[in-house]
This record gives structure tokens, sequence and C-alpha cells, in this order.
């Protein structure tokens, strides 16, 4: 168990070993890859844009209110986020707006948020058009806002604040996608490397033949090239030395 234990340290520190070796490649693909990410990222996504209206969930009409009130104001806050998606909210607001979408295709695009213990619903729309995104979201309030009180029988919620005319650009977020293409290209280099490491089973030093037969190595035969260049380093140092005197 300890000789098994011990033989896979070793592989994995051999694994590390050929990983550094081949660490200027890692780096090399992996800032292609962030390249080519950041340039498809700003030149074939659109830029998305966000825009947000909050509303008001009443109870009575009178604007002094019961903590129970309170209460069930917040608890209708969930039953509104419901219903402001529910398909036939959407589907008259793409009637109203000629969209070309379907309801579930413009449900994607909007987002309800309801701020801990308070009766605001901000209702937000994200689209490649800012001016549509405001169109969108201000539609969708006053449809929804008149849909809730008809159905539900009770006060509609009040529209406190429209949608941005501009809208805000949420994304790509090309940091983001940068770091991914980073990553994915060391990732994919690395994975490559190991495999063919592990997939590498010719001997080519001494430690790699008591490594796999067991056995250790008596002698080792010089190689021919390594030993010319050598002697070729030799000569021409002695060259310079002899021109130096």
């Amino acid at each position: 168990m300890e000789n098994k234990t011990f033989e896979e340290e070793i592989d994995l520190v051999w694994l590390f070993y050929a990983l550094f070796r081949k660490l200027w490649l890692i780096i090399a693909v992996a800032i292609v890859c962030a390249c080519g990410m950041a340039g498809y990222t700003h030149f074939r996504i659109a830029p998305t844009y966000t825009s947000t209206s909050t509303m008001l969930v009443l109870t009575k009409e009178t604007t002094l209110t019961s903590l129970a009130d309170l209460q069930l104001g917040s608890q209708l806050t969930k039953d509104y986020a419901v219903l402001i998606t529910s398909r036939p909210v959407l589907n008259e607001v793409i009637d109203n707006l000629d969209l070309k979408m379907n309801y579930k295709q413009l449900k994607q695009r909007v987002v309800i948020e309801n701020a801990e213990d308070t009766r605001i619903l901000s209702i937000s729309v994200t689209t490649n058009n800012a001016k549509q995104a405001k169109a969108i979201v201000d539609e969708l309030a006053n449809v929804s806002s008149a849909y809730i009180g008809d159905k539900m029988e009770v006060n509609p919620p009040k529209i406190i604040e429209e949608g941005e005319s501009v809208g805000i650009k949420t994304g790509p977020n090309l940091v983001k996608n940068v770091i991914i293409g980073f990553m994915a290209g060391a990732f994919f280099v690395c994975a490559v490397i190991v495999v063919l490491e592990l997939l590498n089973d010719t001997i080519q030093t001494e430690d790699d033949i008591e490594r796999y037969l067991g056995i250790p190595a008596l002698a080792v035969v010089p190689d021919k090239t390594e030993t010319a260049k050598k002697s070729k380093k030799e000569m021409k140092k002695n060259k310079t030395r002899g021109k130096a005197k």
C-alpha cells in the first residue's frame, strides 16, 4: 500500500514538471485564447441594456397603514411578481408594442425583484436596444398594474418610477469573457500535455529504465549529436582564447 502511494506521488510530481517545462506554451495559448475571446466579445456579441421601473403594492387608499397592512402588502408582492410575468400580461405587451417575439422570449428578458421587508417591486427588462427596453418596461408596468387590480379585485399597484430613457449597459462583460478565454485556453493545453505524457511510455532517460522496468541502468551510451555539439563549443572557446593571447 505504501509503495503504491509513493508511486502515485512520483507520478504527480512528474506531471507537474512536465507542465512546468511547457509553461511557456500554456501561457502563450492562454493569451491567444483571451485575445480571441476579447475580439469575439467586442465585434460579435451585441451589447445589452436594462431599464427598470418600480411599483408600490397597496392594500388601502390611505397613506397611513397598520402593521397588518404592511405585512399583507409584503406577501402580495410575491403574488404580483407571478402575475406580472403571466402569459396574458406579456401577450398584451407584445401586441401593444408590436414586438417580434413570443411571451416566452419576453419572459426571459424580465426580472422581478422585491427588496426585503418592503412593498416595492422592481421590474427590469433587458434587450439589445435601450429605447426598446424602456418602452417594454413602461408598458409592462402599466398593463400588469391594471391586470392585477382587475383580477385580484384590489387597489392596483402604483407606478412610482418609470424606466430610464437611456438604460444601463449590462453586457457583454468583456473582462469576464477574457478571463474565461484565458482559463479555457490554459486548461486545454494542460489537458493535452497531461494526456500526451501519460500515453508516452517510451524510454528516454536512465530514470525511465528503473521506473518502467524496475532494473537499474548499468551504463549510458552518450548521444553523438550532443557530444558533437559540446566538442564544437569547446573548439570555439579554445580559438577565442588563442586569439585573445
